[in-house]
């Protein structure tokens, strides 16, 4: 398994909390999520992670522009578009089930 670097700053907070996990295993995507945990902040639950996930599009579209110098912007039209096809008309179906608790 190859694993991501924890970022500073969640090391460094004690009161940091991991809120996605994904990987491609078995020929499928598998991921963990904290669902929740927005509720309990005082946020609907479905916009706080339509926040965060937002901010996840635009990490990954910074991240490619500094690596290869693709404008950030394209990127995240490019990444948007993809999303909504893919919302639209799944290349896979979902399955699995949720399993509440933590580590």
């Amino acid at each position: 398994m190859k694993s991501l670097v924890v970022p500073p700053a969640a090391v460094r907070d004690d009161n940091s909390i991991q809120m996605l996990s994904g990987w491609i295993a078995e020929q499928g995507m598998h991921c963990t999520l904290n669902i929740g945990f927005f509720d309990g902040q005082g946020h609907k639950e479905t916009e706080a992670w339509g926040i965060f996930l937002a901010d996840v599009v635009r990490h990954i579209a910074n991240a490619w522009s500094e690596e290869r110098g693709v404008d950030a912007a394209d990127s995240v039209a490019s990444i948007l578009q993809s999303l909504n096809d893919e919302l639209d008309t799944p290349t896979s179906d979902v399955s699995g089930g949720f399993h509440p608790g933590h580590s």
